[in-house]
């Protein structure tokens, strides 16, 4: 039995008469070509989007963001690799139509493009909203730490440059030690440094020193507490899987379809000043006059929590434990949620049945507070030592914690609401990571908020794809451009 083996390579063939013929009837690539071909490209910012009247015609802006796209479906985000691929890939070549950009030419796009993707994201969840894949009623928050281009060994803090010029002073002193018993110890014998390489050591070494010193100098002159070689607005935070040099980046999720609402990219390590922005930016996205926002313990804050309220925005946040509970010295002491507050007198009731008043104010990190307590009543107090190791007992209030309490007992009303948030977000990020888009390749803060927006309009058109056939959704693309064009 022979084997079964394609045509002899130099004999003549009669190919499909159509590049068409190459894309099945159900990729997804029809509904990609017709929606870029709808686009405003001048409306939107595009660059190039009017071509000019003299010189070389540049490439169609619809064909680079073609490129683009199906890269990042296929998780192609090089430049030099979309080139290749360009050449070399049928369905592609058929969706450019057969055009090849190098590949300073596609990154250009990227760069010159970057304020743009935004826009594009806008621009998509509007078709979004048009075929109602928003339910507009819960947004799920959260954020993760994307790598940036930066090798951790390229970023330095203050305390690490003194750290690093006291090894090279050290290792200097030894070395100019070692110059001045040289002749003496050195005289016949074998495999010892010569003086030349010793004295070629410590001028490395005082090179290097120079250059410590030259970056402590930048981060007092900047007053800055870190510095990036590579991408200087890149910072040091815990990731899933250890400590990266990288951003935070914020995504607020419908719950209806997870389908990405807006995102945002941050140097903040933390989440605890992002719950207000991503939610009013999510209400404003989707249109709507109130919104539910639910996120995990790292955006408890209550000035986060109290201007959602004023933005008429319902926010599921537990509050993290804390040390509510425990004394200075680990004992367990009565818990601060034991300790009744009585708004129309302005003092709390201790488990003992004494009242606490006001007594004062102070500041922690810059949050105001009150002070409340009774030392009266804690001298005598038989109940002092279940509840504190001090003399006495201390409650401490911020100004808005009113917001704080209702914020608990919406939850405690509905805490299968925490279970909603994972449910939502957390497999959004998954799939994104999943497709290797954590890792930026691109350099600085605006042009790494416009990566991650590619990366968010093709996740979205990705789970579009997956909820409407084809053929239904390219029918729905015709009847809607008219709005689309219009808004």
């Amino acid at each position: 039995m022979s084997y079964l083996r394609g045509p002899d390579r130099n004999e003549t063939q009669l190919l499909p008469a159509s590049v068409s013929d190459y894309v099945p009837t159900n990729s997804p690539l029809w509904f990609l070509d017709e929606y870029v071909e709808g686009l405003d490209f001048a409306a939107l910012g595009f660059k190039h989007a009017k071509p000019a009247g003299v010189g070389r015609p540049s490439y169609h802006p619809a064909d680079l963001l073609k490129l683009y796209i199906y890269g990042y479906l296929q998780r192609i985000r090089s430049s030099r690799r979309l080139e290749a691929e360009a050449s070399r890939n049928l369905e592609l070549i058929w969706l450019i139509r057969g055009i090849r950009p190098d590949f300073k030419t596609i990154a250009n796009f990227r760069k010159d493009n970057r304020d743009v993707f935004k826009k594009l994201l806008k621009q998509f969840n509007l078709l979004c909203r048009k075929l109602e894949l928003f339910g507009a009623e819960l947004v799920a928050i959260d954020g993760s730490k994307f790598k940036a281009v930066n090798n951790s060994r390229r970023y330095y803090t203050k305390e690490r440059l003194e750290e690093l010029t006291a090894l090279v002073e050290r290792h200097i002193e030894r070395y100019v030690c070692e110059l001045d018993r040289h002749d003496a110890e050195a005289a016949g014998v074998s495999g010892v440094p010569s003086r030349e390489d010793l004295e070629q050591k410590v001028a490395l070494l005082k090179e290097r020193k120079g250059r410590y010193a030259e970056l402590l100098g930048e981060l007092t002159e900047n007053e800055e507490q870190s510095l990036s070689l590579t991408d200087a607005d890149a910072r040091k935070m815990k990731g899933p899987h250890g400590f990266v040099v990288g951003y935070n980046v914020q995504l607020a999720v419908d719950a209806k379809h997870d389908l990405i609402v807006t995102t945002d990219v941050v140097q903040a390590a933390v989440d605890s000043a992002q719950l207000s922005s991503m939610a009013i930016a999510a209400k404003k996205e989707l249109g709507v006059e109130t919104v539910q926002v639910v996120a995990d313990t790292g955006y408890h804050e209550a000035r986060q929590l109290e201007q959602c309220e004023q933005e008429n925005i319902e926010a599921y946040v537990p509050e993290s434990e804390g040390t509510s509970g425990k004394g200075k010295d680990g004992a367990d002491i009565f818990p601060k949620q034991m300790f009744q507050y009585a708004p129309e007198t302005d003092s709390y009731t201790c488990p003992a049945g004494q009242t606490l008043t006001r007594k004062g104010s102070d500041e922690n990190h810059g949050r105001k507070r009150f002070v409340y307590g009774n030392h009266s009543a804690c001298v005598r107090c038989a109940m002092r030592d279940k509840c504190t190791t001090a003399k006495h007992r201390q409650i401490r209030r911020l100004v808005n914690e009113a917001v704080v309490e209702r914020t608990a007992a919406r939850l405690a009303k509905r805490p299968e609401m925490c279970a909603v948030r994972k449910e939502t977000v957390e497999h959004v990020f998954g799939s994104i990571r999943n497709w290797n888009h954590d890792v930026f390749l691109l350099r600085g803060l605006a042009k790494v908020r416009a990566e991650f927006n590619l990366s968010a309009l093709v996740y979205n058109l990705r789970r579009v794809i997956n909820l409407i056939p084809l053929q239904d959704l390219l029918k729905r693309l015709a009847e809607l451009r008219p709005q689309l064009k219009a808004a």
